[in-house]
Parts: C-alpha cells; structure tokens; sequence
C-alpha cells in the first residue's frame, strides 16, 4: 500500500478537452500496488499557459497531454525528446526540477502494437496530435502507401507530405489492407454509433485499428471482428503509452500482471 497523503506525495496529472477516468485509474492502481508516495488527478482547462505555468510552479512531476493539447502545448515547453520532436506533438510532461520535457508515448506505443503486423498500405483518418503519432509510427515500421483522410485541409495535407502520403477530404471509396480511426467517431455521445468506415471497406481490410479507449468494443471494431478481422484496440494503446508515462514519471516498471490488474481496473468504471 503506498503511504497516506501528505507534504512528500509527489502530484501527476493530465489536460484535455474532456478528461476521462483512465489515466487516473490505471496510474493510482499502480502507485497503491507498488507502494509510491503519489497521486494523479485529470483537469481540464481553458487557460492551457497558465495549467503549464503551475506543473512548474507547484513542482507536478508528470502531466499527460490529450486532445487538444498535444501541439499547443510545445511552446510552453522548454524542450522535447525522442519522436515529439520529430513529430512536433506532445502526450506526456516530465518536470526534471522545473525543467518541463515533452514526450510522445502515444508513438512508442503505436508502432510496438503494429511492429507484428504485416506491411501494408494504411488508410488513416484524422489529422490532429494523435494522428501524427500513429501515422508516423506506422510509416516508421515500414507501413508505405499511406492515405490521410481529414476533413481539415491544411491539417490533413501537412501530415501527408511530411510522411510522404496521399490526402483526401472524403475516404468512403477508398480500400486499403490496414483501416486506422484517430477520430472520435465511435466514442460516447452524438458518436457513439457512427463507423469511421464503411462496412464496404472494413471487407476489404485485414487490419482495423481504432484509437479509441472507451468505449473498448467500438462499433468499428465490434463490426471487424464480426467480419473476422485483425484489431488493434484503442484500450491497448492507452495501456502501452500510460505505462510509458508511469515510467517516466517514477522510474520503475511494473510487473506485467501488475500492467494487466491496472489495465482492468482502469477500463471497468
């Protein structure tokens, strides 16, 4: 059991648009289950300088970055590592003494879930922080013929020339071996039923990777494993990046039954 609160717990925490319970499940279980002095919490804010501002002033040791925050909050930064800098998106905050370093576990968690996969052509849809990291992870591993679908225009193209893919504003006749969501279509509210893809195009594919964590059973991936498809989960990559981020923050690494008691835990609220 980690020790009660007091003047040594050392705070982590993350910013989104719309803060979930994830991060602060899966990383609370694993502080209790290892015994560290520390607590996590999520916020939101509309006032992104001043949130950053206070991870240096109040001493936080870590902040997850979420949509849609993971590029506005480079400048604030005073310096990036690994592939948020190649990348120019940032999902996780390391304070070093009051030096804030900007990381992208999101990447390193990505290209670890497709490196079993075979190379292929990918149709991707999304253009924000997220998609940079899953698009640049899959081009990394080897994954060519890569099509960005996104409505935003300079977004959308931007990405595709930087990883040397085609762009289109609308993908409804497009096919591809490996179909990837990084939009929110699938998640809780006006979203929850809609399809990033067509079923047309989920026939077409052996793979189906859809970014989002909660729901775990989106209605793409209920729809691909129906059609007897490969998935990769949004909950895997969730659990793969937020361990990264314990790391970061505390320096030790789980045990892997331990990684799988916090992952169920996090995922059953």
């Amino acid at each position: 059991m980690k020790p009660p609160i007091g003047p040594a717990t050392r705070l982590c925490m993350s910013l989104a648009a719309r803060p979930g319970t994830f991060g602060s499940r899966f990383q609370n279980h694993l502080y209790d289950a290892l015994g560290l002095d520390y607590v996590y919490k999520a916020f939101t804010t509309t006032d992104l300088e001043g949130a950053v501002r206070g991870i240096r002033a109040l001493d936080i040791r870590g902040c997850a970055v979420s949509m849609p925050f993971k590029e506005d909050v480079i400048p604030l930064l005073d310096g990036l590592r690994d592939s948020a800098a190649a990348i120019d998106s940032v999902n996780t905050i390391v304070n070093d003494h009051g030096t804030l370093l900007g990381y992208n576990t999101d990447y390193s968690a990505v290209r670890a879930l497709v490196e079993p996969l075979a190379r292929a052509r990918f149709v991707l849809r999304g253009s924000g922080g997220m998609a940079k990291a899953t698009a640049t992870a899959l081009v990394d591993a080897g994954f060519a013929g890569g099509v960005i679908v996104a409505r935003n225009e300079a977004k959308g193209r931007a990405l595709a020339a930087a990883l040397g893919c085609d762009w289109h504003a609308e993908g409804a006749s497009l096919r591809a071996p490996v179909l990837v969501n990084v939009t929110p279509l699938g998640m809780t509210g006006a979203d929850a039923e809609a399809l990033a893809f067509t079923r047309a195009q989920v026939e077409a594919a052996e793979v189906v990777i859809d970014v989002v964590a909660k729901p775990v059973e989106t209605p793409l991936l209920r729809l691909a494993r129906a059609l007897g498809k490969r998935v990769v989960t949004g909950a895997e990559i969730a659990t793969l990046q937020a361990l990264e981020q314990f790391v970061l923050y505390t320096g030790q690494r789980p045990s892997d039954a331990q990684v799988a008691a916090a992952e169920a835990y996090a995922l059953s609220a």
